[in-house]
């Protein structure tokens, strides 16, 4: 897939005629993808390019910095999750102050006029833009008028009584409730990071532990959980190993950092310095202080029993 960064001035593009949904699509859920999956299709229909275009950083983080969401995935991660959907090109634009500033009107014009060269403009039912959000669908089709594009709006996609929405999935990543996130999602939260020391305190109760500094990005609540672990560098991605997650700050030794610790069920050797993905399957049980290092360790065989049976089952 090909990433182009657009400047606030939107410079000038080579592209040919597209197909583009635009969206933060924050997490790439099941709405996201629904609104995703008809720009490849129409495109197909059309013989013309797939793409997307959306914002770096969330525009919130300008606009309203006390009121930005923790993002559920990078860039990076959200580059990879769209490009497997079939998009063949992805515009970025730096959101900035500037940007903040355009009009609807504005916004149409130097993005999907004059850069993208849209045909075809998909949206989903929360789609908001310009300043102060003044524009929605309806706005959008009327100016897809003047500047040579239709517009399609997708309704919501609903799960359990309600809509898939990032807002949704953050709620429930943010108490813990992977499983509930999944379903949302269509595939399982995952955190990426790189392995580092860590106190060795896993190996001196006979665990050695896989040590991530936690990202950026929203990771689950403090807990323990099943989990599906690939090592990034020269594995086979499609290579996880079953493994046992512990998020939190370690109250049985006072510890003060939030920490992840995965030890991997199936694996042994040296991991440090290497790549990892952690993709949350369940949540076992909440984090807890212990009276001692050997209750400690007791609770540690029953998490690796249970998180086994629930990985083995799928």
């Amino acid at each position: 897939m090909i990433i182009s960064w657009l400047e606030d001035d939107a410079p000038s593009i080579e592209n040919e005629n597209a197909v583009v949904a635009i969206g933060n699509f924050d997490g790439v859920h099941l709405g996201h993808q629904a609104v995703l999956a008809e720009v490849v299709g129409e495109a197909r229909r059309r013989a013309i390019l797939a793409c997307a275009l959306t914002f770096e950083p969330h525009p919130l983080v300008v606009v309203t910095p006390a009121k930005a969401p923790r993002p559920l995935m990078s860039l990076t991660q959200k580059v990879e999750c769209i490009a497997a959907l079939g998009l063949e090109r992805l515009f970025v634009l730096r959101f900035s102050e500037a940007a903040a500033r355009w009009t609807p009107e504005e916004f149409s014009r130097m993005t999907l006029g004059r850069t993208v060269r849209a045909r075809v403009v998909v949206v989903g039912e929360r789609f908001r833009f310009g300043w102060g959000r003044g524009g929605d669908a309806s706005v959008l089709r009327r100016l897809g008028r003047a500047h040579g594009f239709e517009v399609r709006h997708r309704s919501d996609v609903m799960i359990d009584g309600g809509a898939v929405s990032s807002t949704r999935i953050r709620a429930l990543i943010d108490r813990g409730d992977v499983e509930s996130a999944c379903r949302l999602l269509g595939r399982r939260h995952f955190t990426d990071g790189t392995i580092v020391h860590g106190s060795g305190r896993g190996r001196s109760l006979g665990f050695a532990t896989a040590n991530v500094a936690p990202p950026k990005e929203l990771i689950p609540a403090p807990g323990v959980y099943a989990a599906w672990c690939s090592l990034g560098d020269d594995a086979d991605p499609q290579d996880s190993r079953r493994a046992v997650v512990n998020i939190g700050r370690r109250p049985t030794f006072d510890a003060s950092n939030v920490t992840i610790e995965a030890h991997l069920l199936d694996f042994e050797g040296d991991l440090y310095g290497r790549s990892l993905r952690i993709e949350y399957q369940a949540r076992l049980r909440e984090e807890r202080r212990f009276k001692s290092a050997d209750r400690l360790r007791d609770q540690i065989v029953r998490d690796r029993d249970q998180a086994a049976r629930i990985l083995e089952n799928g």
